[in-house]
């Protein structure tokens, strides 16, 4: 074993004394309650609102048709061009239907005579039967006969306007007031009358007004049912209610119409169920088929409380945020929350007025903590908001 002289100890003692002394001191543990930041729970007027994607669909929509067969004439208006009711669209060429009526008229003017001459023959055989001139037998085929002339010229009368319908049915005319499409026959060719697809001239369709249809999904269908339970939501039956549309460049809802049908059973295959709203056209070049985004109140204008969503934390699928008691400590508050705006978020229940959220730290909190709250300035105070989902 080495053993050291007094002379080595005491420089190895002062050589530890000096080490020591170069050592920081540990900090302080800091005490006392957590800082955070808080944002006070505001209770607004607000209006919720279910949106929905759908189309435009035209109120009304009709292929044109030939009730006759025959070659086409002349084509009567520009492709793409609004129409009104009663515009000529095609000729056909009429001179066949003319024809049978010249015809149909003079049968009807032969079969007028005979009546006339009937009813002479009537009338003398009736003068003789009061007589008693004449026998019976003759006096009932007199007015045989002028049943028969009778029956002869309603016939004549059929056929005439028959005939006379076919020659109008060689101007085929639009029947709506709206856009014409394109000639699917050009002149010359042989017009079939019937209901197949080859025998469309063409289509009109109007544009003012116009329907959007948009498929409603079950969750809102199921808001609605208990809103109507509660008495706070009417049908369509019972009030009109707004609907508003965007199209897809437009970052609003400008165009302001009302919905007018609620189909009676829910898609099985998507879940969802058909709405429609109607709306006054603000465009004439607006066209049926357009991808549009319509919303629809939730319900009637309420108060509810609303918070940032940055304060909302969430567990298993339940929403809940760190509330400040009177006492300066942490309650862990279960909410249910709503549509969103802009960053703020509808809290249906969980949470009043004049309460304090803690907005910072809260990956650090505990229930129960106390903490030092430090109000946050509240975001620009808003007239009225519009909620959406």
């Amino acid at each position: 074993m080495l053993i050291r002289s007094p002379i080595q100890l005491s420089v190895l003692v002062l050589a530890l004394l000096s080490f020591a002394s170069c050592r920081k001191p540990a900090p302080a543990v800091a005490t006392g309650p957590l800082p955070v930041n808080v944002l006070v729970v505001e209770e607004k007027e607000i209006t919720e609102w279910d949106e929905f994607t759908g189309r435009m669909e035209a109120v009304e929509s009709v292929e044109v048709r030939a009730r006759v067969s025959g070659y086409l004439q002349t084509v009567n208006f520009k492709a793409g061009a609004m129409v009104n009711v009663g515009d000529l669209l095609f000729v056909i060429d009429p001179r066949p239907y003319q024809a049978d009526l010249d015809r149909a008229l003079a049968e009807l003017q032969r079969s007028e005579a005979q009546l006339k001459l009937s009813e002479i023959d009537f009338k003398r055989a009736q003068d003789l039967r009061q007589k008693n001139v004449s026998s019976p037998e003759e006096f009932d085929q007199k007015a045989a006969a002028l049943n028969q002339a009778q029956a002869t010229v309603r016939s004549a009368k059929a056929a005439h306007a028959a005939a006379a319908l076919n020659v109008d049915f060689t101007q085929i005319k639009s029947p709506i007031r709206g856009k014409v499409s394109n000639e699917r026959v050009t002149v010359g060719n042989l017009i079939q009358a019937g209901t197949t697809a080859d025998s469309v001239l063409t289509t009109v369709v109007s544009t003012d007004p116009l329907y959007v249809y948009a498929d409603a999904d079950e969750n809102s269908l199921l808001k609605f049912i208990k809103a109507h339970a509660e008495g706070t939501r009417k049908s369509v039956q019972e009030e009109t209610i707004p609907a508003y549309v965007q199209l897809a460049n437009e970052t609003d809802f400008p165009h302001e119409g009302s919905l007018d049908f609620v189909d009676n059973r829910i898609d099985p295959t998507t879940g969802t169920l058909r709405v429609r709203g109607i709306f006054k056209s603000w465009d004439p070049l607006l066209s049926p088929g357009l991808f549009v985004r319509m919303r629809v109140p939730a319900g009637p204008k309420v108060k509810k409380a609303l918070i940032n969503d940055a304060v909302i934390s969430s567990q298993q699928g339940v929403k809940y945020v760190f509330v400040v008691k009177p006492d300066k400590t942490l309650e862990r508050r279960n909410i249910e929350i709503g549509t969103a705006l802009q960053g703020m978020r509808v809290v249906h229940s969980g949470l009043t007025a004049g309460e304090q959220v803690v907005s910072t730290r809260l990956q650090m909190l505990q229930p129960g903590m106390p903490v030092n709250p430090i109000v946050q300035s509240p975001k620009p105070e808003v007239a009225e908001v519009q909620a959406q989902q």
